[in-house]
């Protein structure tokens, strides 16, 4: 018993601050996903879709040239572009000696691939009819915003925690919030599959950003409790 609860206020112990935020943002980019669905498929209302829509509109009438930066942006938000680059990077990370970190990338990438498609399926909302480009798949919620931001997100945070580099995680932030505004431009998605696809990936970065943390410490403190005194 007494082992039992030792163990249990060494775990606790491991709820840092950084832990606690990273809870209360998993459970804001939750709620946003839900409120998202809700307003879709219980709701079954346009409104938001149909303003940003409008929106957009009257910038391709206005300024007609944004066309082609827009598929150029778009274009970094693909699996042609993350699917590479998700193999790279953590063998960067591995070649410059952060083994787990490296691991942890790839763990977030292929669940954040696998859970956008399960959503997808279960929700299977088909796309916009006036889509600016070609485009394969369902809408609900965007790949391009959920595996964006999962992707940048990621990379942000091991610049800023490992590499000491805090500087670059605004400016990837709001490249993967471009990456995502692309989408509606381009009419590939509606902007509630593209709030949402950034909501879910918030939730599923910082799941396995927090998953991981508390099992790699809590491993070390098992580890250093089970080694011999000296």
């Amino acid at each position: 018993m007494n082992r039992l609860t030792s163990r249990l206020l060494a775990f606790a112990g491991l709820l840092t601050i950084e832990v606690g935020f990273g809870i209360v943002l998993f459970v804001v980019a939750f709620a946003m996903f839900f409120y998202m669905a809700r307003v879709v498929f219980v709701h079954h209302s346009m409104a938001f879709d149909s303003w940003a829509t409008g929106v957009v509109n009257g910038w391709q009438h206005a300024q007609p040239w944004l066309d082609w930066p827009a598929d150029f942006v778009t274009f970094f938000g693909s699996l042609f572009f993350l699917l590479p680059a998700s193999i790279i990077a953590p063998l960067w990370l591995r070649h410059a000696g952060h083994r787990r970190e490296a691991l942890e990338f790839v763990f977030t990438m292929l669940g954040s691939v696998l859970l956008n498609q399960l959503l997808k399926v279960y929700f299977n909302r088909p796309r916009p009819a006036n889509k600016l480009l070609h485009t394969w798949g369902l809408s609900f919620p965007s790949g391009h915003a959920m595996l964006g931001l999962t992707f940048y997100g990621c990379l942000a945070w091991l610049l800023a925690r490992h590499f000491g580099r805090p500087g670059w995680v605004l400016p990837l932030l709001l490249w993967s919030g471009l990456i995502g505004l692309t989408r509606i431009y381009l009419h590939a998605h509606y902007a509630t599959d593209v709030v949402a696809g950034f909501a879910g990936g918030a939730a599923w970065l910082v799941a396995m950003r927090a998953g991981l943390h508390l099992l790699w410490k809590e491993e070390k403190a098992v580890l250093e409790e089970g080694a011999p005194n000296e």
